[in-house]
């Protein structure tokens, strides 16, 4: 039997002033399945990673995804953005990027005599920002309004940018000449950060007999359109949380702010982010409520690249990936309780 949202998701369903179907979360399930089907499709063995990136984009959040060259970090967002039939626009972050690239510029017409906005880079439902980090922190923070509020302001006025929208970052973790480390505001934008890695040895086989003559992208067609996906992200906002599962969460983001090995924890941003990523996760499995293992899960991927070790962390070579998973072990899980609300 299908599993309908709650009514704060139904309630979201009236866009533009007109009411949308509402979406059950099986149809959130399929839509999923059917987009991690087709970007499988183009990226072989790695469909963890992406059912992943698939979870931030029904979560309506951003991914960074940072990886050696060559393992398919552009042909995830390509192949992703066409399987929901929606709009990208492709950002080529260099050190002489200005941020009027990113968002737009305002251009005084000479016929009409009155300024006209032409949008940037930023203005599609998928935007593929390749190796952000070789821009300067100021273009680079060109990105912050429009990846948290979902908007642009141009001269005084404010553009909308169309929804779905989602940020796929990626930069090179191995070239430091000519970079400029994400700044801690930056890097808390993203939901999530994930690497790809290298295909296994079978996978790669597969890739010389599929991609050896006309790009695998060419064969991929359109499994859905970016006004479901849109509606599917709203459904996702009805998943139900329990009240230990919030404050299970609570308590591990707080675990990161006094851990000695860290000299940053997670924000309140990143509570919101893991929620929301958890959410997302619950309505892929056509389930109605967050466990306290779709936490556990996240937790890795939605929190470790917002912390900063402290030097003698760094001199014992530990990181904040470990430093997440011991924290996920170290606290009790919510035994079980009632899975919907009042």
């Amino acid at each position: 039997m299908s599993t309908t949202v709650g009514a704060a998701a139904i309630g979201d369903a009236e866009v533009d002033g007109s009411t949308a179907r509402a979406t059950t979360l099986d149809q959130v399930a399929a839509v999923a399945e059917h987009i991690v089907g087709s970007v499988s499709s183009v990226i072989e063995g790695k469909r963890e990673v992406i059912r992943l990136s698939t979870t931030v984009l029904l979560a309506g959040g951003h991914l960074l995804v940072e990886d050696v060259p060559g393992v398919g970090k552009t042909m995830l967002a390509k192949s992703l953005a066409r399987s929901i039939d929606s709009t990208m626009r492709r950002i080529q972050f260099t050190p002489d990027l200005m941020p009027s690239d990113v968002t737009g510029v305002s251009v005084y017409n000479q016929q009409s005599r009155q300024f006209e906005f032409r949008p940037g880079g930023i203005f599609a439902n998928v935007v593929l920002g390749d190796e952000i980090n070789r821009a300067s922190p100021k273009t680079q923070s060109a990105m912050l309004e429009a990846m948290e509020e979902g908007q642009v302001s141009v001269d005084g006025q404010t553009y909308a940018l169309t929804p779905p929208f989602l940020v796929i970052a990626t930069q090179n973790p191995v070239e430091m000449e000519g970079t400029y480390p994400l700044p801690e505001a930056q890097r808390d934008r993203f939901m999530v950060q994930t690497s790809i890695g290298y295909p296994a040895s079978g996978d790669e086989l597969a890739m010389i007999d599929t991609q050896a003559g006309e790009s695998s992208l060419a064969d991929q067609r359109a499994v859905t359109t970016a006004d479901e996906v849109a509606q599917c992200i709203r459904a996702v906002r009805g998943v139900y949380v329990a009240p230990s599962v919030k404050q299970y969460v609570v308590d591990l983001v707080g675990a990161t702010r006094r851990s000695r090995e860290l000299r940053l924890g997670a924000s309140p941003r990143a509570t919101i982010h893991l929620v929301r990523a958890a959410r997302a996760r619950a309505a892929v499995e056509s389930r109605g409520y967050v466990l306290p293992d779709d936490i556990q899960a996240l937790a890795v991927p939605v929190l470790a690249h917002r912390l900063l070790m402290t030097a003698e962390a760094q001199i014992g070579r530990r990181t904040a990936r470990e430093v997440v998973r011991e924290i996920v072990q170290s606290l009790p899980a919510p035994g079980p309780e009632p899975t919907r609300g009042p």
